[in-house]
């Protein structure tokens, strides 16, 4: 059973920073992939980076290039979102999700397995 806990949210003035965690419980020997995406009241989901395991590899919505920055501590099985320059746009609730390898190309918002959420609101 798959298990992802995130944790991090919360309310920021723009132009302020918050870092996002999430503890997956999965095989830590597996290149899996996984990353954030995040909803808006009103709006369809957005991926906004993920992190593959199999190599490190990274990539990011061209929404959020240059601000947030995707890493993994593999020993722990932890992800972390790092945003920087925060916008009022990227109000959302963030979702941790992962994909059982192979995962390389998948739509992040089709990945299998999903955490609770947690809230970022700028203001």
């Amino acid at each position: 059973h798959v298990q992802l806990v995130e944790s991090g949210g919360g309310s920021v003035q723009a132009g302020g920073s918050l870092r996002l965690s999430c503890v997956a419980s999965y095989a830590t020997y597996l290149p899996y992939c996984v990353g954030w995406f995040r909803q808006a009241p009103g709006k369809e989901r957005e991926g906004v980076a993920i992190f593959y395991r199999g190599g490190g590899r990274t990539t990011y919505a061209d929404s959020v290039k240059g601000r947030f920055t995707i890493s993994g501590d593999n020993e722990k099985n932890i992800v972390y979102l790092q945003m920087d320059s925060l916008k009022p746009e990227d109000t959302a609730m963030y979702y941790c999700v992962l994909e059982p390898p192979p995962c390389y190309g998948r739509d992040i918002r089709d990945y299998s397995y999903s955490g609770q959420g947690t809230q970022v609101t700028v203001s």
